[in-house]
Formats: C-alpha cells, structure tokens, sequence
C-alpha cells in the first residue's frame, strides 16, 4: 500500500529521533541577518553559524525537514519548474547533521538502512557516487567512502563523481567537503533491461535521479583557494523529500503524489479543465500549484510580495503563475487565493504558520493577482499598439529595447511578450533584451561591489556574550577582525568577547558608540548581526588589537531608541485593541529618532481609530508600567503564557521575553526601564505600502516636543496670516472663494476658445474638399488642443497645423478630421517626425497629436514641413 506523504516525513524524522538525533522544526524559509542569502536553499542553512564556527554546538545530532525555495542566485531552478516531473520552487528537504560527532562510516550504513530496511527501496536500483578527487585543490579520491559503500553496494552501483557533482562548497570560501550522492532509477524494468542505470546518472534523466546527497565537511576554504583541514568533522546531507514520495508511492513524476495532486484536482476544477488532457495546461497547473506552495510559505515567514529584494522574487513567482493561468487556462480573475484552503488542508498540522495565518495569506495572493491581472491587460495594449507600429512599417521583429520596457517598468513577461508576437508573425530581438537586462544586472552588480578579506583571529572565543541588558560599558577584548572594500571605501569588521553593543535586528538599529584605552580611542560606526556574529563596525583599527578595551555605548541614543522600541510594543497592544486581534506585526524599523511599524491590515485607519490609538499609548506611558523581563524563559512555557511571537522567526528553546502591564512578547532588545520614560507618543502618518499591509510612523519623547513645538508655531503663524483664531474656518472659506474663482475662470476660458474657435472656422481654406487651417498662434499648447478637438467634431474633412512659441516654448499640435484619416493622414506620424526640428518629442493619434520641444528658431520650419507632409498625403 502506497503510503501517505505526511507518513513518509515522519517516518524520517522517527527513525534518526531513534539514532539520538535532537528533532528541530524547520527555519523560516526567508532569510534575516544574512546578507549573502535571501532565502534557505539548503538544509544547512540554519546551521551554518555552527559550521562557520561562530556558535557552540548545543546538540551534536540533530534531524529536521526544512522548508527551501531555489530561484535566484546559483541554485536556481526556476525555468524547468512545471516542464520536467520533479523540480521544484518550494520544496522539503530532509536532513540529518552531525556536528564533530559521527562522520561517514554512520551516515552511509544510516542512509542505507533508512531507504532499504524502513522504506523498502529495491536497492538494485540505487546508486552511490564518491568524489574522485581533485589535482587542482590537492585532494585524492574519496576511498573512506567507497569502502563504507562496498558493505552494501556492488561495484558497478558505486561511481566516481567529478568535483562539480561531488565536492560541495558553502561559498567562494568557508567549510566544504566531498559528498556522496544517492541515485534511484525508477524506470520500468524493460528500460533497465535495455540500458544500465549506471550509464544516466547524473545525465538529467527524469527517472534516474539524485534523491540524497550525504556532504562531508572536513575541509575550510580560505580566500586564497587553499584548502586546510576543519578541526571538526561535520556531515551535512539533504534529501528531496518530494521526490522520495514519488518513490514510494510509484509514481513517475513528483506532481503526481499526494504533495501535488490535491492542489492540482482543485485547480482543475477551477478551470474546468481536466489534468492529462492537453500538454500546456499540464505544463500550467503544475507550475501553478508548485508556485502556490513557495507564495503562500513565504507569506507565512513574513516575507509580502514587493518591489525590493526577496519581496520582488516572491512577488515575480506570484505574477509566473497568474500568467500561466492567464494564457493556458483562462482565467481572468483572482484564482490563486481560491487554492489556499486545500494547501492549509494538507500542511496545516505540519506548518502550524500556514494555518494561523490562511486568510491574510489568502487575501494578499487576491489583492497581487488582481493587480497583476490588470498589469496584464494594459500591457496586451500596449504589446498589440506596437505591434501595429511594426507591420505598418513592414517590419518583422519587436525592439528588444520595448520588450525590455515592458518587462521591466510593466513588470511584462519576456515569454508572454514573445508568445504573443509568435501568434502574430513577428519575433522578438531577444539579443537586444539581453543587452538591456545586463547593463541592468551591472547597475545593481556595481552599486553592491563589495570586497571581503579573511578574518584574522586575535584569540580563540566560541561567542562574544552580549551584555547590553544589564550596561551600557564593558571591557572587552579582541576576538577577530576583517577588512571590507565597497565603493572604493575600507571599513572594518570587530568581534568581541563581550560587547554592550545590540547589533541591528529584531527591527531595531544597530547602536553606535567607541572602543576605548589610555592609548586610543576608536569609534564604532553601526552594530550588525551576520552570521551568529555580533560585528563592530568602525573606520580604523586599533594599533594593538590584542590589548583590552572598554566598549561603550552611546548613552543618549540608547535611551532613545529604548524608548521607542517599548512604545512599538505599546502600539501592537493598542492596534490589536483598536482593529482587532488579526492585526500581526510584519516589519519595524526602530531607532534614536523614529518608529517605523508594519501590521496586517487591509483598509486605511479612520482618523478615529488613530485617535483611539494615540490615546492608548500615552495611557501606558503615563501609568508608567514597570520592565518585567525573563532571560532563558522555555519556549513552551512562553508560548503558553500568552507571549506574542511573530511569525517568520526561528527562536531558540529559550527565549526572552518582556512585558509592560498587558503588553507581553517575545523579545530581544532593548527596552526602556519603565513606560513613563517614554515621556509622550503620537502618530505622524499611516498607510499601505503593499496588499493587506499597513505602515504607522511616530515619534515618542524629546522628538514629539520638537513635533508640537513645530506644529503650535505654524497654527500660530497661520492664525497671523489669516488674522483669526479659528483657522480652519478661514481656510474652508478661501477654498469656496478658490472654487468660485476657479469656475468663472473656467467660463470665461471656454468663451475666449468658442470665439477663437468661430474666428477659426470664418477663416478656413478649402481646397479639393478639405478645409485647411495652418497658422502660428498665441497660446498654449493644451488650449490650442482643446480647440482643435472640438473642430474635429464639427469638421470630418479638416486638416488643422498650428505652431505657438507661448510661454517662450515651442510647441505644434496638428488635427485631421474622420475622413481625411481614412485617406491615410496621421497626425501621430507627422508630429514624430517634424518634432526632431524643435529638438522635442511628442506623440499621439492618428485624428490628433501634439509635441512640444526646444528650439523656437525652428517653429517656421516645422510648420512648413507639417504642411509639406499633410498636401503630399491628402492630394492621393
């Protein structure tokens, strides 16, 4: 009996849970705190602060499935998403690790015993690869591993792999190792008979594949390329867990297990569209459900759909989807939301963060597809308005320039663009798109250029201890040090054993201050948290660094940051209050002189509610609650006494947590003493800056003072000006009087164009049938507009040519009438061509169009050749 994919998972986790290994749920798939990553592509992510050494090992066995998205960067695997059966956006791997415990004699006979002995793998058809070593980097054939093997394989089932298959490597520099690879042939055995699976491995077959890959970590990369042997051994292995459900449930692609099928079936039944009924609708309802599945986690981890960094490549997943379902399967309206509830169904009980947050997730997927459906619409237009530009020309290919404008700033898909020029005889100059997308790649490329040396290590420190609860100064020594190069200036990195100093997360700032002795004093520029590693940075180093410093903190902007990162616990409190309990926090930016907090709401808060919710704060402040903290609190215990936890963070199995009277979270920064040294807080503005996510601003203390102070003295100045004390009654009353003014203006303007328009139409030429009006005239270029359409009412057979130099700026609008169009005048051509003489640009329709330039000298000029053009055309 096929088993079930939930089953499969915890079968896994059972079985090395057996072999001592600690159980951890898995990291959000967003990456914070690491700016070599957006996302976890791998397993070891989450544990690479152990691996890099910058963290003590807490359990030396530990096994896990955790949640990767690959689409950007070097694992990228994004285009064969949907087209071959087993890729995957958003997929699960399954891992054990073992930190300077067993190496690879346990993790091969474990592997072994896990796919044979638990899962019934045939093992006739698996195959092992061991790296065959590497001249170049010194290091020989992986004969350790092959011999492990040899216990359950025969020969011909071990193979050799090549340093790209099998040596992994973290980075350019850093742990890495040779690696041994699992492959399993799940072809019928007629194919098997025809042709060894030995013969496919690692040749892209789609039923010969990589399902488990063991990494041995046992060497360091250093920035010169050598290699130098780690003082702990690690391994590091990842399996696709879709792809053994295939396995296991026979089945010869990943879509068709129980991890695919459901959210297939339900898109199917959306459309009415039957899976296996047509390849591109296959192609679309697979790419479409494996999207859903990386939209909807990354939703839950925090990250919402936007124009900047990981926003923007989840963002571009969610508009790949809508538009495979947009083109293959019809759909003209949100239908991506319509699926949520049947993921929630399946991974509910496994991913609790999906099922807490179904309807925001939902309601976010609706409002980008909507948005993007609409993005869809308005490029069509344009596409098919160039396109008609093209074959009038007689020409054959669309500009890779517009097609790179499209995609770019229209957010058009290059394949969209190039499917639909097929359809019309036409193709695309990709070579010209590629040219534009590279000198964009080297924009953004150049303006992140950044140069990173070694760390040179002062003394041995497993971690700095971060003592900024308790003080504001500590003296420190030197762990390590680093230079980094961007934009042609050299800053430093500095590690401490000790430091007072909160490095930038969790929302708020990293902090500033110096690094002190008899001898020198340095400044620390910014905190930051890289890697598990706190990181002073400063704009020198010190001339001894292996002496002992005080570390201080800037006292002042402590105090103020403090401050206001309690009062974003207070406002979350009061939002919740205020708009209800679906109100999560999703983003902060808290420093010395500002708030900054994101929440999920998804409509503009009334000026009442922001009352309410001033009000609120300023209670808390004034009843001037007491900081009560817990440092190592149990997680569990936290979770049950009601702390908030925001959802997309990895917390450990102790945790911090901080209350105010009623307000009670998790947290680890830090905090004002008391409420009342917060001394007052108000709201400087609120909106959205994306689907179902809001932004307030506020500021708190010394800058609310300099606020009000600001604010009197403008209503003071007003008053002056307005001489009264009621001010909004004197401005309502200049907006009447405004309005007024603006409609007599208006009457007279529409009076002075009917006169100028009737002086027009007495003074007409007609000439063969067409009614000719060429002249310079006297006014803007938007009136003469404005005249010239309302003759093209009243005339069909009107050729109108005006120039006007008002304002000192040169302009010229021309006008044909209905019939002299259909005889094959177009103003918009005309305008195109005689607005270079201005040195200008413009365009518009055939009927009507209009262009404004530089060059005054030249408006004579222009005219002639407008009128040129126009007699040539209208004498056919």
């Amino acid at each position: 009996m096929d088993m079930k994919s939930n089953e499969i998972r915890q079968h896994f986790l059972d079985f090395f849970e057996k072999k001592n290994h600690k159980i951890v749920s898995s990291a959000p798939m967003v990456i914070k705190n690491d700016p070599t990553l957006m996302f976890t592509n791998a397993g070891m992510n989450q544990f690479k602060d152990i691996f890099l050494g910058n963290k003590p090992v807490k359990y030396p066995r530990i096994a896990d499935s955790q949640k990767c998205l690959r689409v950007s960067g070097k694992h990228n695997d994004l285009e064969e998403v949907g087209h071959d059966t087993y890729h995957h956006t958003m997929f699960e791997m399954l891992g054990n690790w073992s930190f300077g415990d067993y190496f690879k004699k346990d993790a091969i006979i474990w592997a072994f015993e896990f796919l044979v002995d638990t899962m019934g793998l045939d093992k006739q058809r698996m195959y092992a690869t061991v790296f065959e070593g590497s001249a170049q980097d010194n290091v020989g054939f992986d004969q350790e591993a092959y011999d492990f093997w040899r216990i359950f394989l025969p020969e011909n089932q071990i193979l050799k792999g090549n340093k790209k298959d099998n040596f992994w490597e973290m980075g350019e520099t850093g742990p890495c190792g040779p690696c041994s690879e699992l492959h399993y042939d799940i072809r019928d055995q007629i194919e098997i008979d025809e042709i060894s699976g030995a013969e496919l491995v690692n040749k892209d077959n789609p039923l010969v594949i990589e399902i488990w890959n063991l990494v041995f970590m046992q060497y360091n990369r250093k920035s010169t390329g050598e290699l130098e042997l780690l003082p702990n051994q690690h391994v590091d292995t990842g399996m696709g867990f879709e792809r053994l459900c295939m396995i296991k449930q026979n089945k010869k692609s990943n879509y068709d297990t129980d991890v695919f099928q459901p959210l297939i079936q339900k898109l199917s039944s959306l459309c009415s569209i039957k899976y296996t009924q047509d390849e591109k609708s296959d192609i679309a309802m697979r790419v479409i459900s494996d999207h859903l599945r990386a939209i909807s986690f990354s939703i839950a981890d925090g990250q919402i759909p936007s124009n900047v960094k990981a926003g923007y490549v989840i963002r571009r997943i969610l508009r790949r989807a809508v538009r495979y379902g947009y083109t293959y399967l019809n759909f003209r309206e949100p239908f991506i939301c319509k699926m949520v509830s049947t993921l929630v169904e399946q991974l509910g009980e496994q991913f609790t963060e999906l099922k807490a947050q179904e309807s925001f997730i939902a309601k976010i997927i609706e409002e980008e597809e909507a948005t993007f459906l609409r993005t869809l619409s308005t490029g069509i237009s344009m596409l098919d308005k160039l396109m008609d530009s093209i074959k009038k020309d007689g020409e054959k290919q669309l500009n890779g320039t517009d097609a790179f404008v499209l995609y770019d700033t229209y957010g058009f898909p290059l394949d969209l663009t190039e499917l639909i020029c097929k359809e019309n005889d036409l193709t695309v100059d990709i070579e010209q798109f590629e040219k534009q997308l590279q000198i964009q790649k080297e924009r953004s490329r150049n303006a992140a250029t950044v140069e990173t040396e070694d760390w040179v290590e002062v003394i041995a420190c497993p971690e700095t201890k971060f003592t900024g609860y308790d003080s504001h100064s500590h003296n420190v020594k030197i762990v390590r040090y680093r230079g980094i190069t961007t934009k042609n200036k050299t800053l430093f990195h500095i590690v401490l054993d000790h430091t007072p100093f909160y490095g930038n997360s969790g929302g708020q700032v990293g902090e500033t201050g110096k690094l002190f002795n008899a001898q020198e004093s340095i400044l620390v520029l910014d905190t930051i948290k890289e890697n598990g590693l706190t990181i002073h940075i400063t704009d020198k180093l010190p001339q001894h660094p292996e002496v002992e410093f005080t570390a201080e903190v800037d006292s002042d902007k402590r105090k103020a940051s403090a401050a206001n990162h309690t009062a974003t616990h207070l406002l979350h409190k009061a939002l919740r209050e205020v708009l209800g309990s679906h109100v999560e926090q999703k983003g902060s930016m808290v420093s010395s002189k500002i708030i900054r907090f994101d929440f999920s709401h998804y409509q503009k808060l009334t000026s009442d509610e922001i009352s309410e919710v001033v009000r609120l704060v300023n209670k808390d402040i004034r009843a001037n609650h007491l900081l009560q903290e817990q440092r190592d609190f149990p997680i569990e215990e936290a979770r049950k006494s009601g702390a908030v936890m925001l959802f997309g963070e990895k917390y450990d199995e102790t945790v911090r947590t901080v209350k105010f009277g009623d307000s009670f979270e998790l947290c680890g920064g830090i905090h004002a003493e008391r409420t009342g040294d917060i001394g007052g807080f108000t709201i400087i503005s609120e909106g959205a800056i994306s689907a179902g996510i809001r932004r307030i601003e506020a500021v708190t203390g010394e800058e609310k003072v300099e606020m009000d102070i600001t604010a009197k003295g403008l209503i003071q100045e007003l008053q002056a000006i307005f001489n009264t004390k009621s001010v909004l009654e004197a401005i309502d009353k200049m907006m009447k009087t405004n309005t007024e003014l603006s409609k007599n203006i208006e009457k007279f303007s529409k009076e002075k164009n009917d006169i100028i328009r009737e002086k027009i139409k007495s003074s007409l030429v007609e000439e063969n049938g067409i009614f000719w009006h060429i002249a310079e005239m006297k006014f803007p270029v938007s009136t003469i507009k404005e005249i010239a359409t309302q003759l093209y009412g009243e005339y069909p057979n009107i050729a109108f040519i005006a120039t006007t130099a008002f304002d000192e700026k040169p302009g010229i609008v021309v006008m044909f009438g209905k019939k002299c169009v259909e005889a094959g005048a177009n103003a918009g051509n005309i305008i195109k061509s005689v607005s270079k003489l201005i040195q200008g640009g413009g365009g518009g329709q055939p009927n009507i169009a209009s262009a404004g330039g530089k060059d005054i000298s030249k408006l004579v000029e222009a005219l002639d050749a407008a009128k040129s053009m126009a007699r040539d055309i209208l004498k056919k």
